[in-house]
């Protein structure tokens, strides 16, 4: 379709979405080529594949699948690959006995018919490998791209691929939750959610932490790290096997419970997915699959993350849209997910990453040469798809950029997300905490960047995630209450000055953060009660210690230390909200930002949010604009 031809696209609710914001008027054809070009996708996903429901369960198709006469059928895509076996267990990993059969579009193919006694060729928990030749004679040894299962030896380096196929699969027992009104998200990690200095596993956290979050009044679960990743220090953002839960966590079987237990607490899940890049690795991971410096990537300098120092997809391929979007459907068809919290969109959007650009909020900053057509089509397929086959799925965007029409349906020219991560609320803490005295905090700005949001597009607001952790900064708790909280947190000794105003300003901030700062609410695991500092994940920085990767929910069990207070004050918070549902309302209507009484006073879901910033000074009596006549009762 040529340029000119896009002209004439009808985007059926772009009306709508120019009279909401004029500015983009200037803009009508960038989304009318943008929704030109998501129209033929799925045209040619119709003619080519018969609809986008039968694409996008290709995980039935590639990879390993048993018939029901137990033979077994394999098959991957690896264009530039000369040829193909299997080997491992079965055959005595014999490297010839098994070729793939080659078929068009560069894709390959072997059956194994069932042993005698009518058994699978390949029996479960047994290790496979590819054997790829190249054209340039070398023999590689690849794990299958769409590998369900994978571990590592405690001694070994490298992930095998290891055939999952119980003889009796989880089966899920409750329904998916209906979706909430207000989101109030517990960002998880399986493998620190524990007191011991160890990799927690998934049943830990079904049996010990799942109770903990319904007390603490969350209704969702956002899981990270859950996709393989050969590096355990990368939090799962360097991921390695799309298709397999993380092994060091436990089985398919006991992630898929943990979910199950979820959902009959009224919790949904979402699945922290990252499909912005994928990690450098060979023998375990995508990269050079077959043999190629491409295949599901780019070539050269575009299929390569200058500062992440990872692959990055090619979006336009058909085979990477097949693979990208099956993953997808995957996780929400076997293991039940509720939805996705899509990792490292800005990198994906523009061809430049976001490095080195600071997004004035200029609008010519969104549209022209430098946004990548190729991901944000596939992010427009991606909510489109999720949204048609799953009505109550959610999906969130990590963006920086501030791109408008992010969280905007599909049919108005947007990209379909339901929020957007609300990045500089964080950031503005932190800067407030190391920089300025607490006389000098400014009401009016942290007003400002509570609201600063586009209208009509959902953001989930947050005091903090695993982002203060991760990248070797300080948790909140300890940029108020640093080492007073190894000393001073006992309800037995008299309260000193640091833990009194900690303690305080730590139910402050994040208060007001879910009263102002948007139309969901998320916390990472633990933060909102315990002390945690820099490295959340054993690293060869901190030789590979566990010391900091783990969650002391014990402290909270201890009738004697403070760190109850904060774990109740969370609690209430939640269910006070769950009572008034300010997250499901328009934006609060603020009346006051007094920068001499530090002051802030804003009205939301008949809500009076009052709060006092002064180091020193209280109030009695103190006057505040109200709505509606009548008593106001404290909520808390």
């Amino acid at each position: 379709m040529a340029e000119s031809e896009y002209n004439n696209v009808s985007v059926p609710r772009l009306s709508s979405l120019l009279q909401m914001d004029p500015y983009l008027k200037t803009f009508e054809k960038d989304f009318q080529r943008r929704y030109g070009l998501f129209e033929k996708q799925l045209t040619l996903l119709e003619e080519a594949e018969g609809g986008f429901d039968q694409f996008t369960r290709s995980y039935k198709g590639y990879g390993v699948q048993r018939m029901p006469d137990n033979s077994l059928v394999f098959k991957e895509w690896a264009p530039a690959a000369e040829a193909l076996f299997l080997t491992g267990d079965f055959n005595g990993w014999d490297n010839f006995s098994h070729p793939y059969s080659k078929k068009d579009f560069g894709k390959w193919e072997l059956h194994i018919p069932p042993k005698e006694d009518k058994t699978p060729a390949v029996a479960h928990n047994s290790k496979l490998k590819v054997v790829v030749h190249t054209s340039a004679g070398e023999r590689l040894y690849r794990i299958s791209p769409w590998a369900k299962y994978v571990t590592r030896h405690e001694k070994s380096v490298i992930y095998d691929w290891v055939h999952w196929d119980p003889p009796q699969p989880y089966i899920h027992k409750h329904p998916r939750p209906q979706k909430p009104r207000s989101l109030r998200i517990y960002e998880s990690h399986v493998g620190i959610a524990s007191p011991e200095g160890k990799v927690a596993s998934y049943s830990n956290f079904t049996h010990n932490v799942l109770p903990r979050i319904k007390d603490l009044g969350y209704n969702c679960i956002q899981l990270m790290a859950i996709m393989e990743h050969a590096y355990y220090a990368s939090f799962g953002y360097q991921v390695t096997s799309f298709f397999a839960a993380s092994s060091r966590y436990g089985t398919p079987e006991e992630l898929k419970e943990l979910i199950d237990v979820a959902h009959s607490l009224g919790i949904i899940v979402l699945l922290d997915v990252v499909h912005s890049h994928a990690s450098k690795n060979t023998e375990d991971g995508l990269n050079s699959f077959d043999g190629s410096d491409s295949c599901f990537f780019h070539s050269g300098p575009r299929g390569e993350h200058s500062l992440w120092d990872s692959r990055l997809f090619n979006y336009s391929g058909w085979e990477v849209l097949r693979f990208l979007l099956s993953n997808l459907r995957w996780w929400m068809e076997e293991y039940r997910f509720d939805g996705f919290r899509f990792d490292g969109v800005t990198s994906m959007l523009y061809h430049h990453h976001g490095i080195g650009s600071g997004f004035s909020g200029d609008y010519t900053e969104y549209f022209g040469l430098h946004v990548d057509e190729d991901s944000l089509l596939y992010l427009m397929l991606a909510n489109h798809i999720l949204h048609t086959l799953y009505q109550d799925c959610i999906t969130i965007a990590e963006d920086v950029s501030g791109m408008p029409t992010l969280c905007r349906p599909v049919q108005e020219g947007g990209l379909g997300f339901d929020y957007r991560l609300a990045m500089a609320i964080p950031d503005k803490w932190i800067q407030i905490l190391k920089e300025f005295k607490d006389e000098d905090w400014n009401m009016g700005n942290i007003v400002y960047t509570m609201t600063n949001r586009r209208y009509g597009e959902k953001c989930i607001a947050y005091a903090e995630s695993h982002d203060q952790a991760l990248v070797g900064d300080k948790t909140l708790a300890f940029w108020l209450m640093d080492k007073d909280m190894y000393t001073n947190m006992s309800a037995l000794i008299p309260m000193n000055s640091v833990i009194d105003r900690g303690i305080q300003l730590h139910k402050m901030i994040r208060l007001l953060t879910h009263g102002l700062g948007g139309e969901g609410y998320l916390n990472f695991m633990g933060e909102s009660f315990w002390k945690t500092k820099m490295n959340n994940a054993a690293a060869h920085g901190n030789n590979e210690s566990y010391h900091y990767a783990r969650r002391q929910f014990n402290l909270i069990d201890l009738d004697h230390l403070r760190y109850r207070q904060l774990y109740a004050f969370d609690r209430d918070m939640n269910r006070t909200e769950d009572k008034y549902g300010w997250l499901a309302t328009p934006p609060a209507y603020i009346s006051a930002k007094h920068e001499g009484d530090k002051v802030i006073v804003f009205e939301r879901a008949n809500v009076i949010f009052i709060f006092n910033f002064h180091p020193t000074n209280s109030y009695s009596n103190y006057r505040v604009a109200v709505g509606p006549p009548g008593k106001y009762p404290s909520p808390l």
